[in-house]
């Protein structure tokens, strides 16, 4: 690996919970903004390319497919690429990419220029960048995680107020070429973002010669190989319901916001007042993130965050099915402040919940299995419901099947939370190992290492004093191998005989 610090998340490392976390959670905030802000945002200059290439609009409609199937597919590249280098070197090389993919469209000859340009690398660059900000993200933040996910997340709709007028000046002063090219060396500011990606280093301590030579005798032994992608998230029957949940959650969360503007235009509504109802979504949607992110951090609400989350997907579907019946302005208006509502509690806890279900180690690597299956379901979402539009010609059917996926979700989530329950209680073993595992990567010489240690000096000082620190590491032991029924025995059990460690 070379010079590369690698950023592996060691488990023993305390979140910090602020300090440079953050600037961290600055990072990510603009970074969430340009991923799913970008994709659409682009959009403003369709017109212009439809007039310069001579094609169709579901031509160019496929700009903002290609990024979005690149932010979404690549996520076990990205997984791969994070668990073999860390997060802040993927996350500079995907601000290069993201902005030298615009810079070469601002040259571009043909429309299937932009598409390799616009959608492949920058698509890689965003997604290279949007998924280590969310594991960096998890790794700084433990207590105020809810919190911290809520106000990340808020970047979307903040970056979309934002990007589309300015992608709309930068076109009326500069053309589309322009306007590419300005936008390209803001992407650059991916590369700030990455550079914030602190890792997290164990803190320095005085350690005692006893605990440098059990260092000694780890290093000695063969280390495992560090998996790349780690499969066994599928073991996880709670992850294997959440995959299945969200997606058929993104069949049909996307497609109400795509076609809410043309539903305006149909019942007679100009341009101007129809595009007005994008603003009161995204509006609503910045303050419904943090705001679901705060209450997602309460005590009595983060043990059952699982439920909110199903909560918030039963709210936004009902709202999709109930939306479908509006027939005038006021109707899609309350439709829209309620949809941001539910959109923005979707937002804030989607990554939360998956946080809380696999833990820190394997995030890495489920965030991007996860991605991968949803980015097939946003590729057959929104033009499904498009193909049923052709077929009926009315509104009202999308908005139902929208709805109905969406509500699935919520019931698919909520049932199997409900069945896998007991499963997905911690096994005294499992509980026990982390637990021993921990006070290991303090340096502490209890259990079998102590035993290793005392074996290996030929001649130890201080016998008496070695035999005493022998009958505490042999009692810590004998305490840690009688079955536990939490890991919080076990915790507790080497708090007691070894103060000085932090679980």
């Amino acid at each position: 690996m070379g010079g590369v610090a690698v950023d592996d998340g060691p488990t023993g490392v305390k979140a910090p919970d602020g300090g440079w976390g953050w600037a961290v959670l600055a990072g990510g905030f603009v970074i969430t903004g340009f991923s799913y802000a970008f994709p659409k945002a682009v959009s403003v200059f369709f017109k212009e390319l439809i007039r310069e290439f001579g094609v169709g609009y579901s031509d160019t409609a496929w700009i903002s497919s290609i990024l979005l199937a690149m932010l979404y597919g690549t996520g076990p590249l990205c997984s791969v690429m994070v668990n073999r280098f860390g997060c802040r070197p993927v996350m500079m090389v995907g601000g290069l990419f993201a902005s030298l993919g615009m810079i070469l469209a601002s040259f571009a000859t043909s429309i299937i220029h932009i598409y390799l340009s616009t959608g492949v690398i920058t698509g890689l660059g965003l997604a290279l960048n949007f998924q280590p900000s969310l594991i960096m993200l998890n790794r700084y933040f433990s207590e105020k995680r809810p919190l911290a996910n809520g106000l990340a997340a808020a970047g979307s709709p903040v970056a979309l107020c934002c990007l589309s007028p300015l992608g709309q000046v930068l076109q009326y002063h500069f053309g589309w070429r322009g306007g590419f090219l300005i936008l390209g060396g803001i992407l650059l500011n991916c590369c700030v973002c990455g550079a914030l990606m602190r890792p997290l280093l164990p803190p320095k301590k005085l350690l005692e010669p006893e605990v440098n030579a059990v260092r000694a005798v780890e290093e000695k032994k063969p280390q495992p190989k560090k998996k790349l992608l780690d499969f066994t998230v599928f073991r996880d029957r709670g992850f294997l319901v959440y995959t299945i949940a969200a997606s058929i959650m993104v069949l049909g969360l996307f497609v109400p916001p795509v076609f809410v503007v043309s539903y305006a235009k149909e019942l007679g509504y100009e341009d101007t007042k129809s595009a007005l109802l994008l603003t009161i979504l995204g509006f609503i949607d910045i303050f419904a993130r943090p705001t679901c992110g705060l209450i997602a951090g309460l005590k009595w609400v983060r043990p059952h965050c699982v439920y909110l989350f199903s909560f918030s997907m039963l709210f936004n579907g009902c709202t999709d099915l109930i939306g479908s019946q509006a027939t005038d302005y006021t109707g899609l208006v309350v439709f829209c402040i309620f949809f941001g509502i539910s959109y923005g509690m979707v937002g804030a806890l989607q990554f939360e919940v998956l946080m809380a279900i696999v833990g820190t180690e394997k995030f890495s690597s489920a965030i991007g299995l996860v991605l991968l299956m949803e980015a097939m379901a946003v590729l057959v979402g929104p033009p499904g419901a498009g193909r049923l539009l052709d077929a009926t010609h009315n509104y009202m059917y999308v908005f139902l099947l929208a709805g109905s996926e969406v509500v699935l979700s919520a019931i698919v989530i909520t049932l199997g939370n409900l069945l896998c329950m007991k499963k997905k209680q911690h096994e005294p073993e499992a509980g026990l190992e982390m637990a021993i595992n921990s006070a290991e990567r303090e340096g502490l010489n209890c259990g079998q290492q102590g035993e290793e240690l005392l074996e290996s000096e030929e001649e130890p000082k201080g016998e008496g004093n070695d035999e005493g620190k022998h009958t505490e590491n042999g009692a810590l032991k004998e305490r840690l191998e009688e079955p536990a029924n939490t890991a919080k025995d076990a915790a507790e059990a080497i708090e007691e005989e070894c103060p000085n460690t932090s679980l």
